[in-house]
């Protein structure tokens, strides 16, 4: 049996989610087990440029018949396209009462600095199908808008998150959110929020910091940061009884998954990683609860970036963050390459 299948069976509260809108690796997924799925500028540009066959007579009917619209306009409409498509795969699989068989679409990267826009999107895009879960960075301005998306109806997905102190922050912004709609009566049971930390680029940006500041740590610790930063967020998450999932992202070993077996959380593994993850021989048992190497945790209190992200951050401190600074940039960076391919379906060279 695949091991993300066996892992589904033995511990069904730990969810899977195919962190990719490919039809061809989303399928792959749920046949093994996932019930999700997450993208990103990135990830979508990925997608289009390898199955850029699938969608060339699509993209090519929409500059024809939208002969004045702009690239980013169009751009917009592939990236909606590409989110319903995979909302539908998933939509067999639907539970609105426990967030099963939802696709997270992300919201503009450039509006991370803008809640009325990120809100405004949201709430489009919570219309374009019955399972969507909207993305939108955990910046100073995203936490304000997490509130406002939550009381307007939207399950969130908060991205660009690299630390328990942001993903504590999202946490109770969901919660205000939460309680202004119980004050006037609605319906809190469809609403399924979820945050990522993005382990993986956490680790990764550590371990940057520490060579470029010439910082002697052990080297096994930088792979533990975003593990470390995941289990403590969703200690308080249960202990305070956040509405909110914890969903673990950007995965870079075997570790950054097995650590998290028997959470009642969510994991969003990319088919690079599903595929040797589900040949592996790990045994596959609950190792949420297992506490990581207090050595370990003494060890990344040496780089200052760490402390910020496991101990103390302002939620102004957000927006300057190293891995989000990065990150944001990359996304921005994804989306233009993304545009690009639309301009040369529009401009013939």
């Amino acid at each position: 049996m695949d091991k993300l299948l066996e892992m589904t069976q033995k511990f069904p509260m730990t969810k899977y989610w195919n962190d990719s809108c490919s039809i061809k690796e989303l399928t792959y997924a749920i046949e093994r087990g996932a019930v999700g799925a997450t993208t990103n500028p990135v990830i979508v540009k990925g997608v289009l440029e390898k199955e850029l066959d699938s969608y060339r007579d699509y993209i090519a009917g929409l500059v024809k018949d939208n002969p004045t619209s702009s690239e980013d306009e169009l751009a917009w409409t592939v990236i909606e396209k590409m989110a319903a498509d995979g909302a539908k795969l998933l939509l067999p699989l639907f539970d609105p009462k426990t967030g099963t068989g939802r696709i997270s679409i992300q919201t503009n990267t450039k509006y991370f600095n803008n809640a009325e826009k990120l809100v405004e999107q949201a709430v489009y895009f919570n219309t374009l199908a019955p399972n969507m879960q909207v993305k939108a960075p955990a910046t100073s301005a995203g936490i304000k808008a997490f509130e406002e998306m939550t009381y307007r109806g939207v399950s969130i997905n908060a991205t660009v998150s690299f630390s328990a102190t942001q993903a504590i922050a999202v946490g109770e912004a969901v919660e205000r959110g939460l309680a202004r709609r119980e004050a006037e009566g609605l319906d809190n049971s469809e609403i399924n929020p979820v945050c990522t930390i993005m382990v993986g680029r956490l680790d990764d940006w550590l371990r940057e910091v520490a060579d470029k500041k010439d910082i002697c740590v052990d080297p096994c610790a930088l792979f533990y940061a975003g593990i470390i930063c995941v289990k403590k967020a969703y200690k308080v998450y249960n202990e305070r009884g956040y509405k909110t999932k914890m969903l673990s992202a950007a995965y870079r070993t075997p570790l950054q998954w097995l650590e998290f077996i028997g959470g009642d959380m969510i994991m969003t593994i990319s088919y690079k990683n599903q595929v040797p993850f589900n040949g592996s021989d790990f045994e596959i048992k609950a190792r949420m609860d297992n506490e990581v190497d207090p050595y370990y945790i003494k060890e990344l209190r040496k780089l200052p970036d760490f402390v910020k992200a496991y101990d103390e951050m302002s939620v102004e401190e957000f927006d300057s963050f190293g891995p989000v600074v990065k990150t944001l940039d990359q996304f921005a960076g994804g989306y233009d390459d993304l545009v690009k391919i639309i301009r040369k379906f529009m401009i013939k060279y």
